[in-house]
Formats: C-alpha cells, sequence, structure tokens
C-alpha cells in the first residue's frame, strides 16, 4: 500500500470510527455508558460484533476515542474564537454554543462526553490533562471579564463550573425528537449563561454588534 493509498485507507477509518461513535452516543444517552453493552452497540450499526470490535477493540476504547475527539475539537474552536477581536461577552457566547454542539450533535447527545472516569489510568490522566486544559481556557476569559469590567466581580471558578455544569448536563435531558434543535439549545443556552455574568441588555448589544460587524466583512 503506497503512502497516497494509506493515508486514503485511514481516512476512511476514522471517519467510520466517527459514524460508529455517534451511533453509540444515542445507546449510551438512553441507557447510559455503564449499561450499554457492544451487542446493543453493533446492533444499532446494522453490523456484526466482530466488525464492530474491528474498529474499537472495547467500549472504554471507544469512550476514549469520544474523549478524545471532542476534546481536540473543543480546544481548536475555543483557540479560535479567543484569537478573534471580539467582545469577551461574545467570545464565551461562542464557545458555549461550540461546546453544546459539539456534545449534542456532533456526539448524538452521548453521555459518554461525561463519564471518562471509567478509561484506564494512564487515558485518564491523559484526558483529565486536556480538560483542565479546556476550563483553564474558559476561566481566563472569564477573568479577564473581570477584571476588565465585562463580567460582574465573582469568583471566575465558580462560574466556570456553574456554566460547564449546565452544559454537560444537557446530554442527560436533550432529545434530537424534542421540540428544540441543538441550535435553539445552543443558542438559548448561550444567551442564559452569558447573560448571567454580564447581563442580558448588554450582551444582546454586544451580540448585534458583533453580528453587524460580520456582515460588513462579508
Amino acid at each position: 500500500m503506497n503512502v497516497e493509498s494509506k493515508r486514503k485507507h485511514n481516512r476512511r477509518y476514522e471517519a467510520r470510527r466517527l459514524e460508529i461513535l455517534r451511533s453509540a452516543g444515542a445507546a449510551f444517552s438512553r441507557q447510559g455508558f455503564s449499561s450499554a453493552t457492544m451487542e446493543e452497540i453493533a446492533e444499532a450499526l446494522d453490523m456484526t460484533k466482530g466488525n464492530l470490535y474491528y474498529y474499537f477493540r472495547s467500549k472504554q476504547e471507544l469512550l476514549y476515542f469520544c474523549q478524545r475527539f471532542s476534546l481536540e475539537r473543543l480546544l481548536d474552536e475555543a483557540q479560535q474564537i479567543l484569537a478573534e477581536p471580539l467582545p469577551r461577552p461574545v467570545q464565551l457566547h461562542q464557545l458555549i454554543v461550540s461546546q453544546i454542539r459539539c456534545m449534542l450533535d456532533e456526539l448524538s447527545a452521548s453521555s459518554a462526553h461525561i463519564e471518562f472516569r471509567g478509561l484506564p489510568a494512564d487515558q485518564l490522566k491523559e484526558i483529565i490533562t486536556r480538560r483542565d486544559e479546556y476550563e483553564a481556557m474558559l476561566r481566563r476569559l472569564v477573568q479577564q471579564g473581570i477584571d476588565s469590567g465585562d463580567f460582574y466581580e465573582q469568583d471566575a471558578r465558580v462560574a466556570v463550573w456553574a456554566i460547564l455544569g449546565a452544559i454537560n448536563w444537557t446530554v442527560q435531558w436533550f432529545s434530537p425528537q424534542g421540540d428544540l434543535s441543538v441550535e435553539e439549545v445552543a443558542d438559548d443556552f448561550a444567551f442564559f449563561l452569558t447573560s448571567s455574568l454580564t447581563g442580558p441588555q448588554e450582551l444582546k448589544k454586544s451580540l448585534e454588534e458583533a453580528r453587524a460587524l460580520e456582515v460588513m466583512h462579508a
């Protein structure tokens, strides 16, 4: 197999693993990570358990892939958002929208995103380090907003814990068959959580100004 063929194979392999992860996410949402079995995940994908084991040797490996995929995506998007010359309330709003989209859309509301402590010790250490890195980015943003007067005076740690706790809990109640879309949940959550730090009218003004600039630069 030449280099280009190997790359194509790897891309197809990773795409299939992500497809399996999304299907597994639906099973995890219904039953929780600890209750869902590899047999149920294979059945949901209409594939044999042996074929599933070709992509994931265990449920723990699938969980690790879920954690690594979501954290890489969240960290990458957070870096892009924070690099934009936007007001801090707008940046926080966009970060919340990005995380909810990742969890509820790309991962199909998988509870595997929050059940990471079932990982082996070495993988758990890696994932906790990445989760801490993401939390630290949010905390720096909130603290900078407090220092500049963009956010109310408060403990940045508690504010970020409240935000992440609210976001993570969405996988417990969100249903793709419900009357709220992922975009509606993301926008409403982002506005509610960010405005609790800066005030609804101030946030609305910041968002309108940012959207006007986007139109001007389009």
